[in-house]
Protein backbone atom coordinates (compact mmCIF):
# COMPACT_ATOMS: atom_id res chain seq x y z
CA UNK A 1 0.00 0.00 0.00
CA UNK A 2 1.02 3.12 -1.36
CA UNK A 3 1.52 5.93 1.47
CA UNK A 4 3.67 7.73 4.05
CA UNK A 5 4.99 6.11 7.39
CA UNK A 6 4.82 8.62 10.41
CA UNK A 7 6.23 7.89 13.72
CA UNK A 8 3.35 9.03 16.37
CA UNK A 9 5.12 8.34 19.78
CA UNK A 10 6.12 5.11 19.74
CA UNK A 11 4.02 4.00 17.58
CA UNK A 12 4.54 4.32 13.21
CA UNK A 13 1.11 5.10 11.19
CA UNK A 14 0.64 4.77 7.65
CA UNK A 15 -0.67 7.80 6.11
CA UNK A 16 -2.30 7.52 2.72
CA UNK A 17 -4.10 9.71 0.49
CA UNK A 18 -3.34 12.65 2.21
CA UNK A 19 -4.05 15.28 -0.17
CA UNK A 20 -7.81 13.54 -0.77
CA UNK A 21 -10.04 16.89 -0.40
CA UNK A 22 -13.02 15.61 2.48
CA UNK A 23 -14.68 19.10 2.55
CA UNK A 24 -14.96 20.40 -1.44
CA UNK A 25 -16.34 23.34 -0.28
CA UNK A 26 -13.59 24.51 1.58
CA UNK A 27 -10.74 22.46 -0.14
CA UNK A 28 -10.43 20.93 3.51
CA UNK A 29 -8.11 17.23 2.94
CA UNK A 30 -7.62 14.74 4.97
CA UNK A 31 -4.14 15.49 5.53
CA UNK A 32 -5.92 18.98 7.41
CA UNK A 33 -7.98 16.70 9.24
CA UNK A 34 -4.99 14.59 10.39
CA UNK A 35 -3.53 17.80 11.43
CA UNK A 36 -6.68 18.99 13.56
CA UNK A 37 -6.56 15.73 15.34
CA UNK A 38 -3.22 15.94 16.07
CA UNK A 39 -3.45 19.24 17.67
CA UNK A 40 -6.59 19.14 19.49
CA UNK A 41 -5.71 15.36 20.93
CA UNK A 42 -4.43 16.85 24.17
CA UNK A 43 -8.44 18.50 24.78
CA UNK A 44 -9.87 15.50 22.58
CA UNK A 45 -8.02 12.00 24.30
CA UNK A 46 -9.47 12.56 27.90
CA UNK A 47 -12.97 12.63 26.93
CA UNK A 48 -12.34 9.25 24.56
CA UNK A 49 -10.45 7.67 27.47
CA UNK A 50 -12.37 4.65 28.30
CA UNK A 51 -15.41 5.15 26.34
CA UNK A 52 -15.68 2.16 23.67
CA UNK A 53 -15.82 4.47 20.03
CA UNK A 54 -18.64 4.24 17.19
CA UNK A 55 -17.07 6.39 14.05
CA UNK A 56 -18.56 7.47 11.05
CA UNK A 57 -16.47 7.24 7.78
CA UNK A 58 -16.59 9.43 4.73
CA UNK A 59 -14.07 7.54 2.62
CA UNK A 60 -15.04 9.73 -0.28
CA UNK A 61 -14.89 13.01 1.69
CA UNK A 62 -18.48 14.60 2.93
CA UNK A 63 -20.39 15.06 -0.42
CA UNK A 64 -19.84 11.05 -0.74
CA UNK A 65 -21.23 8.32 0.73
CA UNK A 66 -21.21 7.41 4.68
CA UNK A 67 -21.15 4.35 7.06
CA UNK A 68 -21.00 4.18 11.02
CA UNK A 69 -18.50 1.81 12.33
CA UNK A 70 -18.50 0.32 15.66
CA UNK A 71 -16.44 -3.46 14.56
CA UNK A 72 -13.02 -2.30 14.81
CA UNK A 73 -11.70 -3.36 11.27
CA UNK A 74 -9.76 -6.07 10.32
CA UNK A 75 -6.76 -4.45 9.67
CA UNK A 76 -6.37 -2.34 12.27
CA UNK A 77 -3.15 -2.95 14.08
CA UNK A 78 -2.29 -4.52 16.88
CA UNK A 79 -1.98 -2.22 19.26
CA UNK A 80 -5.08 -0.35 19.10
CA UNK A 81 -7.40 -1.18 22.14
CA UNK A 82 -10.59 -2.59 21.83
CA UNK A 83 -13.03 -3.98 23.73
CA UNK A 84 -15.95 -6.86 23.25
CA UNK A 85 -19.47 -5.12 23.99
CA UNK A 86 -22.56 -6.57 23.90
CA UNK A 87 -25.34 -5.35 21.11
CA UNK A 88 -28.67 -6.88 21.83
CA UNK A 89 -31.56 -5.55 19.48
CA UNK A 90 -28.50 -4.52 17.06
CA UNK A 91 -30.02 -3.87 13.26
CA UNK A 92 -27.86 -6.35 11.92
CA UNK A 93 -28.46 -9.00 14.66
CA UNK A 94 -24.80 -9.05 15.92
CA UNK A 95 -24.59 -10.23 19.44
CA UNK A 96 -21.44 -8.23 19.48
CA UNK A 97 -19.29 -5.04 18.55
CA UNK A 98 -15.62 -5.29 18.85
CA UNK A 99 -15.25 -1.61 19.81
CA UNK A 100 -12.19 0.80 19.63
CA UNK A 101 -11.04 2.47 22.84
CA UNK A 102 -9.09 5.40 21.61
CA UNK A 103 -6.30 5.69 24.35
CA UNK A 104 -3.27 7.48 22.84
CA UNK A 105 -2.86 9.41 19.92
CA UNK A 106 -1.55 7.06 17.65
CA UNK A 107 -5.17 5.46 17.55
CA UNK A 108 -6.85 9.13 17.21
CA UNK A 109 -4.33 9.40 14.23
CA UNK A 110 -5.20 5.94 12.38
CA UNK A 111 -8.74 6.76 13.12
CA UNK A 112 -8.34 10.47 10.92
CA UNK A 113 -6.32 8.35 7.73
CA UNK A 114 -9.52 6.27 8.16
CA UNK A 115 -11.52 9.61 7.11
CA UNK A 116 -13.45 8.34 10.67
CA UNK A 117 -14.33 12.23 10.72
CA UNK A 118 -17.04 11.97 13.11
CA UNK A 119 -16.10 9.98 16.36
CA UNK A 120 -19.32 9.31 18.85
CA UNK A 121 -19.20 7.91 22.47
CA UNK A 122 -21.49 6.68 24.98
CA UNK A 123 -22.07 7.89 28.82
CA UNK A 124 -20.60 5.65 30.45
CA UNK A 125 -16.83 3.99 30.20
CA UNK A 126 -15.36 0.55 30.91
CA UNK A 127 -12.58 -0.62 33.32
CA UNK A 128 -8.79 -1.93 32.37
CA UNK A 129 -10.33 -5.36 31.64
CA UNK A 130 -13.40 -4.32 29.51
CA UNK A 131 -16.24 -4.03 32.14
CA UNK A 132 -18.94 -1.95 31.46
CA UNK A 133 -19.79 0.64 34.33
CA UNK A 134 -22.86 3.00 34.69
CA UNK A 135 -23.45 5.82 33.39
CA UNK A 136 -20.76 8.65 34.80
CA UNK A 137 -22.18 11.53 32.20
CA UNK A 138 -25.77 13.27 32.27
CA UNK A 139 -26.95 14.52 28.50
CA UNK A 140 -29.61 16.48 27.13
CA UNK A 141 -29.45 16.90 23.46
CA UNK A 142 -31.20 20.34 21.74
CA UNK A 143 -32.39 19.87 18.46
CA UNK A 144 -33.92 23.00 16.93
CA UNK A 145 -37.19 22.09 14.32
CA UNK A 146 -36.83 24.37 11.69
CA UNK A 147 -37.46 27.53 11.59
CA UNK A 148 -36.54 27.42 15.44
CA UNK A 149 -32.28 27.54 15.43
CA UNK A 150 -29.80 27.54 18.13
CA UNK A 151 -30.90 30.39 19.54
CA UNK A 152 -34.07 28.94 20.43
CA UNK A 153 -31.99 26.18 21.57
CA UNK A 154 -29.79 28.61 24.18
CA UNK A 155 -32.39 29.63 25.45
CA UNK A 156 -33.81 26.34 26.39
CA UNK A 157 -30.41 25.90 27.96
CA UNK A 158 -30.21 28.32 30.05
CA UNK A 159 -33.59 27.39 31.84
CA UNK A 160 -32.29 23.63 31.86
CA UNK A 161 -29.22 24.82 33.35
CA UNK A 162 -31.07 26.54 35.85
CA UNK A 163 -33.12 23.40 36.52
CA UNK A 164 -29.87 21.01 37.20
CA UNK A 165 -28.48 23.55 39.58
CA UNK A 166 -31.08 23.67 41.48
CA UNK A 167 -30.25 19.53 41.41
CA UNK A 168 -27.15 19.63 42.46
CA UNK A 169 -24.98 19.09 39.29
CA UNK A 170 -23.00 21.24 37.56
CA UNK A 171 -23.86 21.48 33.81
CA UNK A 172 -21.12 22.09 31.12
CA UNK A 173 -22.85 23.10 27.71
CA UNK A 174 -21.68 22.56 23.90
CA UNK A 175 -22.21 23.09 20.14
CA UNK A 176 -23.32 19.95 18.40
CA UNK A 177 -21.11 20.96 15.41
CA UNK A 178 -24.73 20.75 13.47
CA UNK A 179 -27.82 22.99 14.09
CA UNK A 180 -28.74 22.52 18.27
CA UNK A 181 -26.58 22.46 21.84
CA UNK A 182 -25.99 19.43 23.94
CA UNK A 183 -25.32 20.25 27.90
CA UNK A 184 -23.94 17.67 29.94
CA UNK A 185 -23.69 17.20 33.47
CA UNK A 186 -21.26 14.40 35.54
CA UNK A 187 -23.27 12.41 37.45
CA UNK A 188 -23.21 9.09 39.87
CA UNK A 189 -26.24 6.88 39.69
CA UNK A 190 -26.41 3.00 40.62
CA UNK A 191 -28.18 1.58 37.83
CA UNK A 192 -27.97 1.80 33.95
CA UNK A 193 -31.47 3.79 33.43
CA UNK A 194 -31.70 6.63 36.35
CA UNK A 195 -30.33 8.91 34.03
CA UNK A 196 -32.84 8.53 31.18
CA UNK A 197 -35.63 8.62 33.99
CA UNK A 198 -33.84 11.74 35.68
CA UNK A 199 -33.47 13.18 31.69
CA UNK A 200 -37.06 12.32 30.80
CA UNK A 201 -38.31 13.85 33.66
CA UNK A 202 -36.59 17.13 33.38
CA UNK A 203 -37.58 17.10 29.65
CA UNK A 204 -41.51 16.47 30.27
CA UNK A 205 -41.29 19.52 33.25
CA UNK A 206 -39.69 22.07 30.40
CA UNK A 207 -42.15 21.28 27.61
CA UNK A 208 -45.08 21.42 29.81
CA UNK A 209 -43.48 24.98 31.11
CA UNK A 210 -43.36 26.25 27.72
CA UNK A 211 -45.76 24.12 25.29
CA UNK A 212 -45.33 26.92 22.71
CA UNK A 213 -41.34 26.55 22.43
CA UNK A 214 -40.81 23.01 23.75
CA UNK A 215 -41.28 19.60 22.67
CA UNK A 216 -39.83 16.19 24.80
CA UNK A 217 -41.48 13.59 22.44
CA UNK A 218 -40.01 12.22 19.82
CA UNK A 219 -43.18 12.41 17.06
CA UNK A 220 -41.43 14.41 14.54
CA UNK A 221 -44.43 16.57 13.13
CA UNK A 222 -44.98 18.30 17.07
CA UNK A 223 -41.31 19.91 16.45
CA UNK A 224 -41.84 22.43 13.89
CA UNK A 225 -40.57 25.73 15.49
CA UNK A 226 -39.86 24.32 18.72
CA UNK A 227 -36.73 22.73 20.69
CA UNK A 228 -36.79 19.11 21.40
CA UNK A 229 -35.22 18.17 24.20
CA UNK A 230 -34.10 14.66 23.70
CA UNK A 231 -33.37 12.81 26.47
CA UNK A 232 -33.08 9.67 25.12
CA UNK A 233 -29.85 10.07 24.43
CA UNK A 234 -28.74 8.62 27.69
CA UNK A 235 -30.32 5.45 27.22
CA UNK A 236 -26.96 3.51 27.75
CA UNK A 237 -27.36 1.81 23.98
CA UNK A 238 -27.23 5.48 22.18
CA UNK A 239 -23.94 7.77 21.67
CA UNK A 240 -23.30 11.22 21.41
CA UNK A 241 -20.87 12.94 19.33
CA UNK A 242 -17.48 13.82 21.45
CA UNK A 243 -16.71 17.20 22.19
CA UNK A 244 -13.85 18.63 19.82
CA UNK A 245 -15.22 16.16 16.93
CA UNK A 246 -15.58 16.96 13.59
CA UNK A 247 -18.95 17.32 12.04
CA UNK A 248 -20.08 15.68 8.42
CA UNK A 249 -20.98 19.27 7.43
CA UNK A 250 -20.27 21.58 4.20
CA UNK A 251 -17.21 22.75 6.21
CA UNK A 252 -14.92 21.47 8.70
CA UNK A 253 -17.85 22.11 11.44
CA UNK A 254 -16.94 20.84 15.14
CA UNK A 255 -19.08 20.04 18.26
CA UNK A 256 -17.58 22.78 20.23
CA UNK A 257 -17.80 23.19 24.25
CA UNK A 258 -19.01 27.12 25.15
CA UNK A 259 -19.10 29.18 28.04
CA UNK A 260 -22.54 30.02 29.77
CA UNK A 261 -21.65 33.32 28.51
CA UNK A 262 -21.86 32.72 24.93
CA UNK A 263 -24.97 30.66 25.12
CA UNK A 264 -26.52 33.61 27.31
CA UNK A 265 -25.27 36.55 24.75
CA UNK A 266 -26.30 34.47 21.44
CA UNK A 267 -28.47 35.85 19.02
CA UNK A 268 -27.85 34.65 15.52
CA UNK A 269 -26.58 31.33 14.93
CA UNK A 270 -23.81 32.39 12.98
CA UNK A 271 -22.34 33.57 16.32
CA UNK A 272 -22.56 29.47 17.54
CA UNK A 273 -20.77 27.88 14.36
CA UNK A 274 -16.94 27.19 14.92
CA UNK A 275 -14.63 25.18 12.15
CA UNK A 276 -11.30 23.54 12.89
CA UNK A 277 -8.99 26.63 12.77
CA UNK A 278 -11.43 28.12 15.05
CA UNK A 279 -11.48 25.54 17.69
CA UNK A 280 -7.83 25.51 17.75
CA UNK A 281 -7.51 28.89 18.79
CA UNK A 282 -10.25 28.86 21.23
CA UNK A 283 -8.09 26.13 22.77
CA UNK A 284 -5.24 28.13 22.40
CA UNK A 285 -6.77 30.98 24.33
CA UNK A 286 -8.69 29.23 26.71
CA UNK A 287 -7.52 25.57 27.31
CA UNK A 288 -10.65 23.05 27.21
CA UNK A 289 -13.57 24.47 28.31
CA UNK A 290 -15.69 21.14 29.00
CA UNK A 291 -13.82 19.76 32.22
CA UNK A 292 -17.07 18.07 34.14
CA UNK A 293 -15.61 18.27 37.79
CA UNK A 294 -16.84 15.87 40.20
CA UNK A 295 -19.54 13.44 39.96
CA UNK A 296 -23.12 14.38 41.71
CA UNK A 297 -25.48 11.53 42.72
CA UNK A 298 -29.04 12.31 41.10
CA UNK A 299 -31.70 13.87 43.14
Amino acid sequence: MAGTVVRVGERRVRLTNLDKVLYPEVGFSKAEVVDYYTRIAPVLLPHLAGRPLTVRRFPDGVAGESFFEKNAPSHAPGWVRTVRIGTPGSSRGAEYADFVVVEELATLVWLANLAALELHVPQWVVGARGARHSPDLLVFDLDPGAPATVVECCRVAERLRVVLVGDGLSPVVKTSGSKGLQVYAPVRVSSPGRTSEYAKAVARRLAAESPEGVVWSMVRAARKGKVLIDWSQNNPAKTTVAPYSLRARPVPSVSTPVTWDEVAGCRSPEELVFVADEVRARVARGGDLFVVGDAVGLP
